[in-house]
């Protein structure tokens, strides 16, 4: 089963250093059954796509969280058996929690197939997302258009080879 494992670069950094995505459970995106549901599609690729940009919506998360942190999203996808992910039974019909799973950790790098980082020139919407993120929660609708603005930008695809240059 493929994964999507939202992180920050610090994150990405020190999870390069260490070899592992944490100690686990960690918080994942993958297609899960609810997530194809909401999607209405049967397109594997699609639906993978919509799990990575869940797992962007939960990188900028991060960044709200840790002011000091690069404002760039990040995402790591990687390979797990299909045990090794579970959809938290509480949280499966939430719609925030549309495409979540926990994953049983550590989660090896090697398990890494590729990670998915802003570029350059998306710091500057990434940021004023991660500052309006809060209030789009609340259904400011000017701050929502703020956090769409970050959506617009493609996360760039770099082969695992590409870390040490990435952190």
């Amino acid at each position: 089963m493929r994964v999507y494992v939202p992180l920050t670069l610090s994150g990405l950094a020190e999870a390069h250093r260490v070899g592992e995505l944490g100690d686990g459970p960690l918080v994942a995106y993958a297609v899960t059954p609810t997530l194809r549901e909401w999607y209405l599609s049967d397109d594997i690729e699609e639906l993978e796509y919509a799990a990575l940009n869940r797992a962007a919506l939960a990188s900028l998360r991060l960044l709200a969280a840790d002011p000091a942190a690069a404002r760039r999203r990040v995402v790591v996808a990687a390979d797990v058996p299909d045990g090794a992910a579970a959809v938290d039974p509480d949280r499966g019909l939430d719609p925030a929690a549309l495409g979540e799973v926990r994953v049983a950790g550590p989660l090896p790098m090697a398990k890494a197939a590729a990670v998915h980082v802003d570029s350059a020139d998306a710091e500057t919407d990434v940021s004023a997302a991660a500052e309006a993120l809060a209030a789009a929660d609340g259904g400011d609708d000017d701050a929502q258009f703020v956090v769409d603005g970050a959506e617009d930008h493609e996360l760039l695809w770099y082969a695992t080879q590409e870390l040490p240059n990435l952190v």
